[in-house]
């Protein structure tokens, strides 16, 4: 029983072909502002969010490295100490061990430049969480939901080392137990 082109509905098929116009519409504006060029004007917000983690990541590795060589300057300030012979040589040793003390702070502050980072990214995420959540309402939630259950299921989850690659355990999060941990060497 197949329907030939003259018992279309006229109206309904131009209603039909406008809400679908409509829809693929909204579809794209909303694709659009999640890549708009930010304030600057030439990156989007994905560009932005990849650069900021990328100079977290080193400002964090600067400031490991300056602690650390800052903590074993300490140590061999301090050997040095022990080993003096001449209290005239004191002060010079101890001017020496302010100085890497001081280095050793300013390297700490790193988590606030970091923490800075951090909120921009931060904006950036709850912005792309925004249009994503407006074009699962354009879409269905409900039928996104479904594809994501079905992918899941196919989805033989990571494997190798990307099933290794955890990282710490958020608060809340169920961390792995030292006994779990002991089984891998086993």
């Amino acid at each position: 029983m197949t329907n030939s082109l003259a018992d279309v509905d006229e109206e309904r098929l131009r209603s039909e072909v406008l809400g679908l116009f409509q829809y693929i519409q909204r579809f794209r504006e909303e694709i659009a502002q999640m890549i708009q060029p930010d304030a600057d004007g030439d990156k989007n917000r994905f560009q932005t969010i990849s650069e900021q983690l990328d100079a977290i990541i080193s400002a964090t590795e600067d400031a490991t490295n300056i602690i650390l060589e800052g903590m074993e300057g300490i140590d061999d300030i301090t050997g040095r100490l022990r080993d003096v012979k001449d209290v005239s040589e004191l002060p010079d040793l101890c001017s020496e061990l302010e100085q890497v003390s001081v280095n050793t702070m300013q390297a700490c502050t790193f988590q606030d430049i970091t923490g800075q980072r951090v909120t921009k990214i931060v904006r950036s995420m709850q912005f792309v969480e925004s249009r994503v959540d407006n074009m699962l309402e354009i879409w269905g939630r409900d039928e996104v939901q479904e594809m994501a259950r079905a992918a899941a299921d196919e989805s033989e989850g990571p494997t190798g080392d990307e099933a290794l690659l955890n990282g710490p355990a958020l608060e809340g999060e169920q961390a792995i137990s030292q006994a779990e941990i002991d089984a891998l060497f086993d």
